[in-house]
């Protein structure tokens, strides 16, 4: 016996599929709750982990951070480092014990210095709030070049480097390892 397969079937059948998936798939969002370290940024969900994190871990981590946020929205590679921080000391990870570091180049230098409109960067508080945990970030210096951004075009906290290839090498050599996300 042959299945007969219809485009009307195949459309009930999808609209079955996001009618039944959907709910699951919203009911996660609210798993998340604000952070310990920074509770403004960085949302995290309680994860009853099997993967054990010993007591006596520190991280040192650098972040590759080269696209750009979407216009007015904070970037998320940028708020990912929040969340690193706020979901490992919610694991038990002394914050003391995670030194964390943000290799800015490509399009999102745009996301760590001052607008040259005069606009606000939305990313402003959550860099200010990254850099009060002492999260360092560094800006590629040849990314910045090409974009047309000076040391004095760079937010608070926010350091130039000669390029983000130099920056990666330099904290491998201070025991870095980087973050793939």
């Amino acid at each position: 016996m042959r299945l007969k397969v219809t485009i009307a079937n195949a459309a009930s059948a999808a609209m079955l599929m996001a009618i039944t998936m959907a709910p699951a798939a919203l009911a996660g969002e609210d798993a998340f709750h604000a952070g310990a370290v920074i509770a403004d940024y960085g949302q995290v969900a309680t994860v009853d982990a099997d993967a054990a994190i010993p007591a006596d871990t520190k991280f040192k981590i650098a972040f590759d951070i080269k696209t750009a946020g979407d216009a007015g929205e904070v970037n998320r590679a940028i708020n990912s480092a929040a969340r690193f921080l706020n979901m490992h000391a919610e694991a038990g990870v002394d914050p003391a014990d995670i030194s964390l570091a943000l290799v800015v180049h490509g399009g999102a230098v745009h996301d760590v210095a001052k607008p040259a409109d005069g606009a606000e960067n939305p990313n402003t508080a959550l860099i200010a709030a990254l850099a009060d945990k002492r999260v360092k970030f560094y800006v590629c210096g040849q990314s910045a070049a090409y974009y047309d951004i000076g040391n004095d075009d760079l937010l608070p906290g926010v350091e130039m480097a000669l390029s983000a290839m130099t920056m990666h090498a330099l904290l491998q050599q201070e025991g870095y390892t980087l973050n793939p996300f």
